[in-house]
């Protein structure tokens, strides 16, 4: 042991920095002296934290993708009513036509059969599609069947 002036300041010096290193060790030793309960609390707020977090970017990115599905709905609801019109145009275009050779009323009476035609067709073809399908959903179905077979001889 050392005696004198150099000494004195040794031990202070040591005890200075041991202090410090004892705060840092506090620190560290903080989050290792954490309790099961306490860890499993800090997990299950991160894990509810993150779901938030990515149930809000999915709202945000589900009502970006509605927006656009919505212009498109709507661009596609307007070239409806433009075909529309471009049919009815033609329509006209082919009474007045019929008109040179004939009288005005029947070219329309003829133009009106050629759209009666084209829709008794379109209606019998309607018509045998959705006789064709098969709204049961026999693929579902059988899956659901075996999953509730499975979940059965899961408990036995």
């Amino acid at each position: 042991m050392t005696t004198g002036p150099n000494a004195s300041n040794s031990g202070a010096t040591a005890s200075s920095s041991g202090a410090t290193a004892a705060t840092h060790a506090g620190t560290s030793n903080n989050s290792e002296d954490r309790s099961l309960g306490q860890i499993v609390g800090d997990i299950t707020t991160d894990l509810s934290t993150l779901v938030r977090q990515e149930l809000d970017l999915a709202k945000t990115e589900v009502k970006q993708e509605a927006g656009r599905a919505g212009k498109g709905a709507g661009m596609l609801a307007g070239a409806g009513v433009a075909g529309h019109l471009v049919l009815v145009f033609l329509s006209l275009c082919l009474m007045f036509l019929l008109d040179n050779w004939m009288p005005i009323e029947l070219a329309a009476l003829i133009t009106a059969v050629v759209w009666l035609v084209v829709a008794a067709v379109l209606g019998q073809m309607g018509r045998k599609a959705l006789k064709e399908s098969n709204p049961a959903l026999p693929e579902t179905q059988r899956s659901l069947k075996e999953d509730a077979q499975w979940a059965k001889q899961q408990k036995s």
